[in-house]
């Protein structure tokens, strides 16, 4: 098996359960939120045609939505989620509100298009809040009347400009929460109420269904849940972090200018904080890109990502030379090695891992090894000695020897193993049918005395005592029954019949179990110390990933080297035959030592043989930064996945957007190749590429990315990504499918 990457990292968005997620612009209500009028009036004419004008009594009524606080139990997610660590610092924070209109419910104020939503979320980092600086959620309580009230009792800031008509007299007695934002603080990242359509739409989230451009079906009203983002990044140095669901309502005029100089006291619908660790500038899709690439983009040859040594080729190798690359390239080491005579000289030595297939090993006339020194093979060409085979036998007799449980297992197995044998041997006809394990293994006395209590429900065992008496006083003998001779042949040609070895291993029970299980545990490579699998570092070295062949000869001899122990004679010998028909043995394995291991503990790993998805008969971490998994076939393709995290926004991890299509049947699912890529400069400078979309006083700081430029003054990004798609403007849930911050994936497939 050789592998290779088949392309650079690339958003995972192939999920095992298929679903429909579909997003909407806004949702625009009927009749906004507030206090109404309805006036009749009427006109009658009289008999001389004048007309007569009746007024009705004015009707009054209110449409009451949330206002200064919502329910908790209508938030229906946010992400990150409240006191969530990690590295955030690529992700805008959003929130999911079960009402779907609730954003737009109400006008932001007189002369903003209806999409604009009154409700914006804030992201404030430590330190930056006067009232929160630890950034943990802390707001000031009071009543809205206290809110408004020229004495601000809440504190300073200015409040809301609400007109006293549109308040009912049970909303001034309401409780909110405020927050107090300093002047430039709230000049910094308020989103201009052009922006605030692009930070907020609905999505639906409903089952799996047609889901093409034409005829689309119709929303689902019970999976619509309105989202609203953030428009500012976490910061990439880490820290405590805070998210402020606010109401603008009452400051429109402070968005388009500068805020007053007390700053202003913003209502908070809602409030949750986490922690952002520190940004490495290194993630997944670095990590991930790195193990298959050299420079970003060239994949890293087939040959470079077997598990071998790597070694320097002569241009012109002599055979001798020749000889010990080949070895080295199936995966082999060259070692010191002392002989029995103590002579010093060099061997070569590899674990049960290969870097190409192993060779089959000619039939031997013993169908097990009985010692190391069976395994060792000479290579008389050159006079030195490969020591894979006996190694691997060490290895197991030295675990078995180890493992007091699995002696005494063994040692059990055999000895009733023996028993049984004998007895079929000495009585051949309990091998033709069903027979008990105590059959077999119980004293012939025993057997005898339960025939007597079982034949004829005891009439036998009454009839034989009566005439006990008299037989004896007779001074009669009874004969015994002529056994058969049992011969050392006869009886190591039992085993080789299919339903003694049955009976055999029924008959030993609990501890065959305990010896078949623990040898399949060898079979998988679990005892082994890592230095048996990879026995020089240099084959496997920091950030790489390696695939490799399992030879089985190496495992089977490692099984023999297991049962070695406590062999007494032949039959015992033969007996452990029983023991070698387990489980499957690893077809191929891949290694991978990487921060990836660590950072990302839920990977998705997936392999395949064609299109099938083969899972692994193991996944193990040596040390901390070190996966083996271990797989029944030869896989040709392997695929690490970031692990998912629901939809989330933000960019990659080297400053860039997936384009996803906004047209035709496949909206949704991104643009292939480079032409999906954002911005598409060839540039790898960790934001260098995004930096122009951040709001002009934040350029100059690339690596701690601040407040996007979704639509303001200089290069905004809307038009830019509008631009690529060859549109006049994106709505606000093309927006959003573009801002989907997917999870990475890396494939390695098959090169022959």
């Amino acid at each position: 098996m050789t592998a290779a990457p088949e392309s650079g990292p690339r958003p995972f968005t192939a999920p095992t359960a298929r679903h429909r997620t579909r997003f909407f612009d806004h949702r625009i209500p009927s009749l906004y939120a507030g206090r109404y009028v309805i006036n009749n009036r009427q006109v009658l004419k009289d008999v001389d045609g004048e007309d007569h004008e009746i007024e009705a009594t004015p009707q009054p009524f209110d449409v009451i939505e949330p206002r200064f606080s919502i329910d908790p139990a209508g938030i229906n997610a946010r992400f990150p989620v409240p006191d969530a660590k990690g590295a955030y610092g690529l992700i805008l924070p959003h929130i999911n509100l079960d009402a779907p209109g609730l954003p737009w419910n109400r006008p932001l104020g007189a002369g903003h298009p209806e999409e604009v939503p009154w409700m914006a979320l804030l992201l404030f980092r430590e330190g930056e809040l006067p009232e929160d600086p630890d950034a943990c959620g802390q707001v000031v309580l009071g009543s809205v009347r206290e809110l408004l009230s020229s004495d601000r009792p809440l504190g300073p800031g200015e409040p809301p400009a609400l007109p006293e008509e549109s308040l009912r007299d049970d909303e001034n007695e309401e409780r909110c929460a405020t927050v107090l934002v300093p002047a430039a603080l709230f000049d910094q990242v308020k989103p201009l109420p052009v922006e605030m359509g692009y930070l907020a739409h609905v999505r639906e989230g409903g089952p799996p269904d047609a889901t093409m451009a034409e005829n689309e079906p119709a929303p689902d009203e019970g999976q619509l849940n309105a989202i609203v983002v953030t428009n500012r990044f976490p910061s990439a140095v880490g820290g405590r972090h805070v998210v402020h669901l606010v109401s603008l309502e009452g400051f429109d005029q402070y968005l388009n200018a500068p805020a007053p100089a007390a700053g202003v006291r913003l209502v908070s619908l809602t409030s949750w904080s986490f922690t952002s660790e520190p940004d490495s500038g290194i993630g997944f899709g670095d990590l991930a890109q790195y193990l298959a690439t050299t420079d970003g983009k060239t994949p890293r040859d087939a040959e470079e990502l077997r598990l071998r040594l790597p070694v320097s080729t002569p241009a012109s190798p002599s055979d001798h030379q020749r000889e010990a690359l080949d070895r080295m390239a199936g995966g082999a080491v060259a070692l010191p090695q002392r002989l029995e005579t103590g002579e010093r000289t060099v061997a070569f030595h590899r674990g049960p891992l290969t870097a190409r297939p192993a060779h089959e090993l000619p039939k031997p006339a013993a169908t097990r090894l009985e010692s190391s020194g069976e395994a060792l093979i000479y290579l008389e060409k050159y006079g030195v000695f490969d020591t894979a085979y006996a190694a691997a036998f060490t290895a197991g007799r030295t675990l078995a020897l180890a493992d007091a449980e699995f002696r005494s297992a063994l040692l059990e197995f055999r000895s009733t193993a023996r028993s049984a044998v004998r007895r079929l041997a000495s009585h051949p006809e309990l091998a033709g049918r069903a027979v008990a394990a105590r059959q077999l293994t119980a004293p012939l006395s025993f057997e005898a005395f339960d025939r007597l209590l079982l034949d004829g429900d005891g009439t036998r065992l009454a009839r034989t005592v009566n005439q006990a008496g008299p037989q004896l006083r007779a001074g009669l003998r009874r004969t015994a029954t002529a056994r058969r001779p049992r011969t050392v042949s006869g009886v190591r040609a039992l085993l080789s019949q299919p339903s003694v070895a049955t009976l055999l291993t029924q008959a030993a029970g609990d501890e065959f179990r305990t010896v078949t299980d623990w040898l399949d545990r060898l079979r998988r490579l679990e005892m082994l110390g890592f230095e048996h699998l990879v026995p020089d570092s240099r084959m496997l070295p920091a950030e790489s990933i390696r695939f490799a062949h399992v030879d089985p000869c190496w495992v089977r001899a490692a099984v023999d080297g297991a049962l070695s122990i406590g062999v007494g004679h032949a039959l015992d010998a033969d007996l452990n035959q029983l023991a070698t028909t387990g489980g499957p043995v690893p077809a191929c394995a891949v290694l991978i030592r990487s921060d990836l291991v660590p950072n990302w503990p839920q990977t998705i790993i997936t392999a395949y043989a064609d299109t099938t998805v083969i899972e692994p008969l193991r996944s193990t971490v040596y040390g901390t930064d070190t996966r083996l998994l271990l797989y029944p076939q030869v896989i040709d393709r392997f695929e690490l996945a970031e692990p998912p995290r629901g939809i989330c926004f933000g960019i990659g991890e080297v400053g860039t957007l997936q384009l996803r299509r906004i047209s035709g049947d496949r909206i949704g699912y991104p643009v292939e190749g480079a032409a999906g890529e954002f911005p598409p400069e060839n540039s790898f400078d960790r934001f260098d590429r995004f930096r122009r979309f951040l709001r002009p006083n934040d350029r100059d700081n690339p690596t701690d990315p601040d407040v996007l430029n979704v639509y303001g003054p200089g290069d905004p990004l809307v038009p830019a990504l509008s631009q690529a798609h060859g549109v006049q403007q994106l709505s606000s849930a093309q927006f959003a499918l573009q801002m989907i911050n997917a999870p990475q994936a890396q494939t390695f497939s098959y090169r022959p």
